[in-house]
């Protein structure tokens, strides 16, 4: 018999995170996660449970029924949308301007699907005018992929322009809103958005592994008429749907839910819920403006131009000469201060400054800009 290995209890730092996730978590959300447990099929819970399909339905704006938190990371919001409504042989336009639309392309692939990809340049927002090319020239193309907040650069695209032109040709969206829900403008329902996955966090300054997502009628209406079994047995979302939602309240079993995380986002939204999502894209908006002002000061430059930037992922270039590990290291332990690293094409380039949720405030804004000072000086 292998010995018993003996480990004291883990007790971690407190730290201000301020890269691209996960972000500072409400004290509350904290709170709630440490509640008792109970079961996942305990009254109690079923009516916490349809609560928080509402409060998940209030922060996407939609009315959609299947709307739910898929009891794993964004990633698999990710994959229980193609992985549901995208078969073998159809063909998908997906829109790549960073990692993340790029793992959307992985994603169709894995399916068997075909992708026709619409690349722009990392920092560039989704270019309308180019997916409107790549539809008139694919009309058997059955779905539109994008990311609507890419993680890896801090650029917005417009999901309202390209979910219309999805529409006009035909064409199911499937987007990406793991880091703009909660942060950015949001609406489901008046963009017309037919499948949609977020993450918990982000934005909504939740414990990670729980991912919100939301399938519109037609999208509901697809998946119902596959052809071929959804190839993920755990992610099938005409299984996990009776456990939702069921008549009389009634759930059918499915899997153990992370009971104590939903808890923990059911918290998150209800604080979000309290602010009201447009103060709270407001207050991300404000923090922006004033870590703008700090960091040009400093003579950070942005990655992305003013009109496509995201509030609550700052994307600046690294000065020539400076260390990018070594500040970070500094940040981390003079200062107990995270920020992100870069991505991809911009690993060793550029970092990522988050204003999430809970982060985005005036004191993680005045230590971040006075720790980057005291550390580039």
């Amino acid at each position: 018999m292998l010995p018993a290995p003996r480990f004291t209890a883990f007790n971690p730092p407190r730290r201000i995170l301020m890269g691209p996730g996960p972000s500072d978590v409400y004290p509350e959300v904290l709170a709630a996660q440490s509640r008792p447990t109970i079961g996942h099929l305990d009254p109690l819970f079923v009516g916490m449970m349809d609560e928080l399909k509402s409060l998940i339905q209030y922060a996407f704006q939609t009315k959609n029924e299947m709307t739910m938190a898929v009891s794993a990371p964004g990633s698999a919001g990710m994959e229980t949308c193609f992985v549901n409504l995208v078969e073998p042989g159809e063909k998908v336009i997906v829109c790549r301007n960073g990692v993340f639309g790029e793992r959307m392309r992985q994603n169709v692939e894995r399916v068997g699907a075909i992708a026709v990809l619409v690349d722009n340049e990392w920092g560039a927002p989704v270019d309308p005018a180019a997916v409107e090319a790549a539809l008139k020239a694919n009309p058997d193309a059955k779905f539109l992929a994008f990311v609507h907040a890419e993680t890896s650069t801090g650029a917005l695209s417009d999901a309202k322009t390209l979910c219309a032109l999805a529409k006009q040709y035909g064409c199911l969206s499937i987007v990406d809103a793991v880091t703009s829900l909660g942060g950015v403008e949001l609406r489901v329902d008046e963009w017309g958005i037919d499948a949609i996955y977020s993450g918990s966090q982000k934005c909504l300054s939740c414990v990670p592994g729980l991912s919100p997502v939301s399938f519109s009628s037609a999208a509901v209406e697809k998946l119902k008429n596959r052809k071929t079994p959804v190839q993920s047995w755990f992610l099938d979302q005409s299984l996990v749907m009776a456990y939702w939602t069921s008549a009389g309240g009634k759930r059918s079993y499915h899997h153990t839910a992370p009971v104590n995380a939903l808890y923990a986002l059911h918290e998150s939204l209800r604080i979000l819920a309290a602010e009201g999502l447009e103060n709270a894209w407001q207050r991300h908006h404000e923090m922006h403006l004033v870590l703008r002002a700090g960091l040009e000061k400093l003579g950070l430059n942005f990655v992305v131009a003013e009109d496509y930037r995201l509030p609550q992922l700052n994307t600046v270039y690294i000065p020539a000469g400076v260390d990018d590990a070594a500040v970070r290291t500094r940040l981390l332990k003079d200062y107990n201060l995270e920020i992100g690293a870069g991505l991809g094409a911009l690993a060793g380039k550029a970092w990522r400054i988050g204003l999430m949720g809970f982060g985005a405030r005036r004191e993680n804004v005045s230590l971040c800009l006075k720790a980057l000072e005291e550390v580039l000086n």
